[in-house]
């Protein structure tokens, strides 16, 4: 079996033809550049060619550190052309973290894609024996006056265009040896608890994915178009950015995570891999928009609601015929209401968007899917190939994570921990035997370290991560990420963290939102120069202490934060208190902020 994505390029062109736009990026003045096909073709050529020129073997690891570009898409299958490796680095990350991981992965070369990414890398480079040299994907970045090894994207695609034939033929020889085994990416997981681990992910695996989804996801097409704003670096959006372009799908690409509602009303795509906190931050200001209507639209966007969820929930979701009479009304409100709230958002015709990640509040997926933006929630892992489950287009369970998509097995082990078999499933962790040994049970099931249940749909509903649980000094366990998830829909708080092991009780660290805090406090006449003074504030503290007791309410009473800190400074991956998916690092939490900790429970 040919591997998919070493032939992708070549098979979309003669599909497609060379003029159909392949990938587009935006712009800082978000206008859009479009490459077509037959573009990514030349590149692609190009760049194998100059990889062969350069001494890059089969095997050797290609490394690159870089917000998201185009020519991350370009370099990776110009890699896979030559039976290399890639290796992901989040753009992120700090000098220690890519030093360990090029180290680890003996990486011969690094892409980098902006000037402290590329201070990070020629302070690495001599103590990395393996690597060659550094290519810089942007021309702003000002090369220091002795750097003999750098090059730049252009100059590898100009060194590439003028191959020889042998060049060309060589690189043609080695993408016909290409065998699934051969190693697709290496992917580092998080390091919440520990260093980092490289999950060895081999072309199987993606072959494997690519095909799963394309019978699970069986509503899309190629007149779909996607937007790509998680880092490339996360196996979330490298494997759903791979997938929408071997489904033909038009795949727009992001470099500024932090533009995203600016970008997204530009490209207004109709599907799009997201996390839990995009959708959090649209459920808040789409809920204050409605707070601040008048009386009379408040009560037609509620009986919008009724009539959205009775349609697209009890009728649309389990596969029934609507009643002519709901779908007549559905259809008045989409018009008088849901076309403009999404139009707002910038899906004006949404058709899938895939959200994995952490869990995400079945109010808000019921919400969204009631004003008809089909959120397909979904659960999965690096050392997955991404998803191990997923809402099917039909019979999906609002509150679990979906079904095992074909082809992969789940079962529920001792602790109840969620364990997985199937094709997608790594090899290992690189460098690593005895954490490989660790990850896999004796019968060969991957052992994932969330813990969960199978209902009675055959729907997974996922409980807690094993490594977060908790035990109060009480004896009962906690897991916070339920209540961080629960308290995140709130519009007045940012970020939360859950304390309480081996506690009498359960206590919280909040990062309010602070523009809708400055905002309430104007309204309450309430005086402030600072943040801090916004976060000492009594009358504050008791309007978020009353939004979290009702949030709360559904939890057992030994569950509840009964008390929490406010924070005026968010936490940051630069700080080291979340990882670069994002995840709380809680050891880092509960050290440094020990003193506030120690204070509630005085």
């Amino acid at each position: 079996m040919a591997n998919i994505l070493t032939d992708l390029i070549d098979n979309q062109v003669a599909k497609y033809g060379e003029s159909r736009p392949a990938v587009s990026v935006v712009n800082d003045d978000l206008s859009l550049t479009s490459i077509t096909w037959g573009e990514m073709k030349r590149r692609c050529d190009a760049l194998a060619c100059a990889f062969e020129i350069l001494d890059v073997e089969e095997g050797d690891r290609i490394a690159v550190c870089s917000d998201n570009r185009p020519e991350i898409l370009v370099s990776d299958f110009a890699a896979w052309a030559n039976r290399a490796v890639t290796v992901s680095i989040y753009a992120t990350s700090t000098a220690e973290q890519i030093e360990y991981i090029l180290q680890d992965c003996s990486a011969k070369m690094i892409f980098v894609g902006d000037q402290k990414q590329y201070r990070h890398a020629r302070d690495i480079f001599a103590r990395c024996p393996r690597m060659r040299h550094i290519v810089l994907l942007s021309n702003s970045i000002t090369r220091d006056a002795d750097d003999t090894t750098s090059l730049t994207f252009d100059d590898l695609l100009s060194l590439g265009e003028k191959a020889g034939e042998e060049c060309r033929k060589a690189v043609a020889q080695r993408r016909s040896r290409s065998v699934p085994e051969d190693i697709f990416t290496i992917i580092y997981t998080s390091g919440t608890t520990g260093e980092p681990k490289g999950a060895v992910l081999p072309h199987s695996c993606i072959n494997a994915a690519i095909l799963i989804h394309e019978k699970r996801l069986d509503t899309i097409s190629d007149a779909d178009t996607s937007l790509c704003f998680l880092p490339l670096s996360h196996i979330f959006e490298k494997a759903w950015t791979y997938y929408c372009l071997y489904m033909g799908i038009h795949v727009t690409v992001n470099p500024d995570p932090h533009r995203i509602q600016e970008v997204i009303t530009r490209v207004r795509p109709t599907c799009m891999c997201s996390v839990p906190r995009f959708w959090e931050k649209v459920y808040t200001a789409v809920q204050e928009k409605i707070s601040s209507m008048s009386p009379v639209m408040r009560a037609i966007v509620g009986r919008a609601l009724n009539v959205g969820r009775r349609r697209n929930v009890d009728y649309k979701r389990q596969g029934k015929k609507v009643p002519w009479l709901l779908e007549k009304q559905y259809r008045m409100y989409d018009k008088l209401v849901f076309r403009k709230l999404r139009a707002a958002i910038g899906i004006d015709n949404p058709n899938i968007f895939p959200t994995a990640g952490a869990p995400l509040s079945p109010a808000i997926v019921e919400f969204m899917i009631s004003c008809g933006i089909g959120i397909v929630i979904g659960y999965g892992l690096s050392e997955t190939t991404a998803t191990v489950t997923c809402f099917p287009t039909v019979g999906y369970e609002i509150g679990t994570v979906g079904t095992p998509i074909p082809h992969v097995e789940v079962r529920i082990g001792k602790d109840n921990e969620i364990q997985v078999k199937g094709p997608t499933v790594m090899q290992g962790y690189l460098n690593k035997p005895e954490a490989t040994r660790e990850a896999f049970t004796d019968d060969g099931w991957f052992r994932t370290g969330d813990a969960g249940r199978i209902d009675d749909s055959g729907a997974l509903i996922l409980t807690e991560r094993l490594k977060d649980l908790f035990k109060t000094s009480n004896g009962k366990y906690i897991a916070p990420q339920a209540l961080e998830s629960r308290l995140g829909e709130d519009k007045f708080i940012e970020q939360v963290a859950v304390i309480g092991d081996k506690r009498k009780y359960v206590t919280a660290i909040i990062i309010p939102a602070f523009e809708a805090l400055k905002e309430y406090a104007r309204r309450k006449g309430i005086r402030f120069g600072s943040r801090d003074d916004l976060v000492n504030n009594e009358q504050i503290h008791e309007m978020i202490a009353a939004r979290i007791e009702q949030l709360q309410k559904n939890f057992a009473g030994f569950e509840r934060i009964k008390k929490f800190t406010l924070l005026p400074k968010e936490f940051t991956m630069e700080a080291g208190e979340l990882t670069n998916t994002l995840k709380i690092r809680r050891p880092v939490i509960n050290s440094r902020y020990a003193s506030q900790i120690e204070a509630m429970y005085a």
